[in-house]
């Protein structure tokens, strides 16, 4: 089985590395008579109109990032899942540009705005909605049903019976069209589905918690029966999650036939091209049965690392009472991305809050260990109050910030972004970092999955948090060795899976 074979993900990521090398050699253009539509239009299936009176929760955004989602049972109505398809993926706002035309932008953060994560549910009869696969549709915030009847069996069984995800009367599907975000990143762009597929996963987890439906992130289950379901060319689309949305409705245990569906998609561009890295990892990386799927599950996760006997710095987060009030609706809705920082300084309790969100624990197959991660957070420190500039690691269980380095690191800050302002302009920089080979030794190839998709997570999550207090963020690519050797020797032996930057945003006049 391909996914014991991690040398294939190792070369992966060794291959996708940037470098001043890489950069200098590298020829690549943007074609834009070629440029990718941002949605994918299934022809000739009716659309199904979704509530636009979605639910008011005003449920402050830091307390939906600093809570785990209830498992208490509920109704879940079409309105619920019309709320948690809107804050995840939904269309918050448009602006038309002259020469160009409207653009949409999403609810979550998305490399290079290029939005190639699609959403399907797989749902038992609800009020208003009859049981059915369908396609959610975020231009029109329509469904659009691809197959009639209850499926949910079909990904149960997929993966390996998870518990979580058996009961679930929603299940929700990611997948990526790959040629949407290679048309500009190539073959990085396997990376880039995980970090937006886990930005996307951070509003739903957030957006669940406010609304108090049940959540849970299924990442083991057999690749074949799952993409079947959707009749998707693994090629070119494949499901890279699963979502359980709900609890207290088990699916009947009759599985329904899934015959090829052949529908008519309409075409992304003109010509597209193949990126065989993405393939031979995205197949390295596949589950071939359910029984794969439950021992995936059952991996042994890493031990956290412990504090260095060096100078530590304690967090210094609100307390309920005195979190920022902002909503979750209203940070989701305003959310952007910034161009240009401001040297502001970012105040300890509102980096403490941003880093406390990113790492509240993830209800997943994979995350045994409540609050337990594969990756670990790093930070170049410019300014924040009560908190000398400098490198550190947070260490999450002690919530602690262990200074690995004094100084002002404003310049390579910048340089280590690919030479991108706003890392040397922003008041911190937060790094994602993991020990990929011993992630690997664990969890075989589909880890590079895990680890790609909660270093995106948990970038999501700070995004939110940022935004709710105020001030803004953004996410950067990397110079990944560089990075690697400006955190050693603490990180030696550890990739860099995720970069965002953090502060006040520069109001351009």
């Amino acid at each position: 089985m391909d996914n014991w074979n991690t040398a294939l993900a190792l070369t992966y990521h060794e291959e996708t590395k940037h470098s001043y090398d890489s950069l200098l050699r590298d020829r690549h253009f943007l074609d834009w008579a070629n440029q990718p539509r941002p949605f994918k239009e299934y022809l000739g299936l009716e659309a199904i109109p979704l509530p636009t009176a979605l639910p008011v929760t005003a449920v402050p955004a830091l307390f939906a990032l600093a809570s785990e989602p209830t498992r208490t049972p509920r109704p879940l109505s079409l309105a619920d899942l019309a709320y948690l398809l809107f804050y995840t993926a939904g269309v918050t706002r448009r602006r038309v540009y002259p020469g160009y035309g409207e653009m949409c932008f999403r609810a979550a953060a998305c490399t290079g705005a290029l939005y190639h994560i699609d959403l399907y549910v797989s749902v038992r009869d609800m009020p208003g909605l009859p049981a059915g696969v369908y396609h959610f549709d975020p231009q029109g915030f329509a469904l659009r049903q691809l197959r009639q009847g209850d499926y949910r069996q079909v990904l149960v069984e997929a993966s390996g019976h998870d518990p979580a995800l058996h009961d679930a009367p929603v299940v929700l599907l990611g997948s990526d069209t790959f040629w949407r975000n290679a048309w500009k990143y190539r073959s990085r762009t396997y990376r880039h589905s995980f970090w937006d597929a886990g930005t996307i996963l951070a509003n739903l987890l957030a957006a669940a918690t406010a609304l108090r439906v049940p959540a849970h992130l299924t990442l083991g289950f057999a690749d074949e029966p799952v993409n079947a379901l959707l009749d998707l060319d693994i090629t070119q689309e494949a499901v890279l999650f699963l979502g359980g949305l709900g609890t207290g409705q088990a699916p009947p245990t009759r599985v329904l036939p899934m015959p090829p569906l052949a529908l008519a998609v309409a075409p992304l561009s003109a010509a597209s091209h193949d990126y065989p890295a993405i393939t031979i990892l995205h197949t390295a990386s596949s589950l071939e049965t359910p029984a794969d799927a439950t021992d995936w599950r059952t991996a042994v996760p890493l031990p956290p690392a412990a504090p260095a006997p060096g100078t530590l710095f304690p967090l210094a987060p609100d307390t309920r009472a005195t979190l920022p009030v902002a909503t979750l609706e209203e940070v989701i809705r305003h959310r952007g991305s910034a161009r240009h920082f401001t040297e502001q300084p970012l105040a300890l309790a509102a980096l403490s809050n941003i880093l406390t969100a990113a790492v509240q624990p993830i209800p997943t197959d994979y995350q045994t260990d409540a609050g337990q991660h594969l990756n670990d957070l790093y930070l170049i420190v410019h300014a924040v109050t009560g908190l000398p500039s400098g490198a550190y690691v947070f260490h999450a269980q002690e919530q602690m910030l262990e200074c690995l380095a004094a100084g002002d690191f404003r310049q390579q800050a910048g340089e280590l972004a690919l030479g991108q302002d706003q890392a040397a302009e922003a008041s911190a920089v937060v790094f994602c970092l993991c020990d990929l080979p011993s992630i690997l030794e664990a969890f075989g190839n589909r880890g590079y999955r895990a680890a790609q998709l909660e270093a995106g997570l948990m970038g999501g999550r700070m995004y939110l948090a940022a935004y709710a207090q105020g001030c803004s963020a953004t996410g950067l690519t990397f110079f990944d060795d560089d990075v690697t050797d400006f955190f050693a020797p603490h990180a030696t032996e550890k990739s860099v899976m995720f970069l965002i930057a953090l502060g006040y945003v520069a109001r351009r006049t």
